[in-house]
């Protein structure tokens, strides 16, 4: 209890939702508390849950990345074509090269931004399109099926971190894409949390200026935020073709506002200063929650916008809240 207690009032609503939901589900199908749909929840939502990692880091500092999915797809499906080109089949390149990828158009965000001093907003809708576009011109679009994928993308869409077996006798595992999505989870917590980088993304997102007068280098600080968002994304590249073990190039465009209504649905301020960890996945598991048990209640899947549109409103109003109430006990006024 005392636990509960001490994460903010969003988090609390969100856990409370989440927990309602699952009675109401468990309750009309039985299926639904079982370890199949936990592995199943964690394998389908690994990608977005690394996304939003970046998301997070973005918007901490006080702006929005709608790049991030061309970056994905970019990073993921060079190296596939790459791959497939030159015949490599160690996975460690594989995720080196969609990674060595995101960074660099991540930081081409940044620069670009540092350049022109304009919000990340505009430049990264601009970006998205200029990414995407260049991907198609260099490698083309052109789908790939299971039987033509290498090898080290078959394997890694079959591994089990632990296998058992259900209630029918089948065997049924939790998938080893748990493994990047723990470790960039960590590694955004350290960051923001232990290191001095991270003060100053937050004190990014407060005020730019007071951040800069704090000796905060901004510019640097924007190229690390994009170059480590773009990273997260060279990884879920990856991890997402594993994932449907298959690829269509232009399956993930226009899938980042799912991504960033998790992230403001677990407390993130759009407006910067202020996010949590614990939040973003949250909302990540919500989201998730809505995308694959609306079938048990007999509702279908257009119900989800519906959902996510009303805990993002809620979640908004209470984001708000905090903000206000801590405003005036620090004696700041804000419309």
């Amino acid at each position: 209890m005392k636990a509960f207690k001490k994460i903010d009032r969003t988090q609390r609503f969100l856990l409370i939702i989440i927990f309602i939901y699952c009675i109401i589900v468990a309750s009309r199908n039985s299926a639904f508390l079982s370890l199949s749909t936990l592995f199943a929840l964690i394998r389908s939502s690994a990608g977005t849950a690394i996304l939003a990692m970046g998301v997070l880091m973005v918007m901490i500092s006080g702006g929005i990345d709608v790049s991030f999915p061309a970056i994905a797809i970019f990073g993921g499906y060079a190296s596939l074509r790459a791959c497939m080109t030159f015949g490599i089949t160690n996975m460690f390149v594989t995720f080196a090269i969609s990674i060595g990828i995101g960074i660099v158009l991540g930081i081409g965000n940044a620069l670009l931004i540092n350049l022109l001093k304009l919000e990340p907003f505009i430049i990264t809708l601009s970006t998205a399109s200029v990414y995407f576009g260049l991907m198609t011109i260099m490698i083309g679009t052109k789908n790939v099926g299971a039987s033509l994928l290498p090898p080290q993308f078959r394997t890694l869409s079959s591994m089990k971190l632990i296998t058992t077996t259900n209630q029918y006798g089948g065997t049924i595992g939790l998938s080893v894409f748990i493994i990047p999505v723990v470790g960039c989870i960590f590694l955004t917590w350290f960051i923001l949390r232990k290191t001095l980088i991270g003060k100053g993304i937050f004190a990014m997102g407060c005020n730019n200026e007071a951040a800069r007068r704090a000796g905060f280098n901004v510019n640097l600080l924007r190229i690390f935020i994009f170059g480590f968002a773009g990273f997260l994304a060279g990884v879920m590249g990856i991890i997402y073709i594993a994932g449907t073990n298959s690829v269509n190039p232009v399956s993930l465009v226009g899938t980042e506002m799912s991504v960033i209504a998790c992230v403001v649905i677990g407390g993130a301020a759009p407006s910067g200063g202020y996010g949590t960890i614990f939040g973003t996945i949250l909302g990540v598991i919500l989201y998730y929650l809505f995308n694959q048990t609306l079938v048990y209640l007999g509702l279908s899947a257009s119900w989800q916008e519906f959902f996510m549109g009303i805990v993002l409103l809620i979640s908004l109003i209470s984001t708000s809240w905090q903000r206000r109430v801590q405003s005036r006990k620090n004696f700041i006024y804000t419309e």
